[in-house]
């Protein structure tokens, strides 16, 4: 999937396009709930570490807090966050090549499944971009009714990725700061 133009528009844009090309589920693909109860266990033997750590905004701990023992339940509810398409799974900067001309392409496509579009949507925003700079992304992607459902679970990818920052480093305030946006949109 390439479309020319600069992210985070342009990264909403070519999920969009995917999203909407690709809305019949594959049965050879990863299930929704694959790895529910392993993503549960790492959250809750995780959390209590979080939880201590002072880079954690009070916003962001008490929702931290409410998930834990909730994962698997927040990952069942995925199904309500919108039809089942192809979704990359990882749509994060990291995985996120732009050309000299502007072309995105989307890399490492290990995670993918079939789930909620939004799913890749949700990810990108927590994990990529600016909060000053989602709603250009939300705008370049459309309607995407399934967003507030979606957001949790991304939450918790969040927090779990947060975990391997050092406290107080720059990388650590960035993703406090992206989840406590997230959080305001539930």
């Amino acid at each position: 999937m390439l479309v020319k133009r600069r992210p985070p528009a342009a990264v909403a844009e070519v999920l969009r396009a995917l999203h909407q090309t690709t809305a019949d589920p594959w049965p050879w693909l990863r299930s929704l709930d694959a790895g529910n109860d392993l993503v549960a266990r790492l959250y809750d033997d995780t959390w209590p570490r979080l939880a201590a750590r002072t880079d954690l905004s009070a916003e962001v701990r008490d929702l931290g807090e409410r998930l834990q023992g909730q994962v698997v339940a927040v990952e069942q509810q995925l199904v309500d966050a919108g039809p089942l398409t192809l979704i990359h799974g990882d749509a994060s900067a990291q995985n996120i090549r732009t050309s000299t001309d502007g072309a995105v392409a989307l890399l490492d496509w290990e995670d993918v499944s079939a789930a909620p579009g939004v799913l890749d949507l949700a990810w990108f925003l927590v994990s990529s971009v600016e909060p000053t700079r989602w709603a250009e992304a939300l705008d370049a992607y459309g309607p995407a009714a399934g967003l507030r459902v979606a957001m949790p679970s991304t939450v918790v990818q969040g927090l779990l990725s947060m975990a391997d920052w050092p406290e107080g480093s720059p990388e650590a305030l960035g993703w406090n700061e992206r989840l406590a946006v997230a959080r305001s949109m539930l």
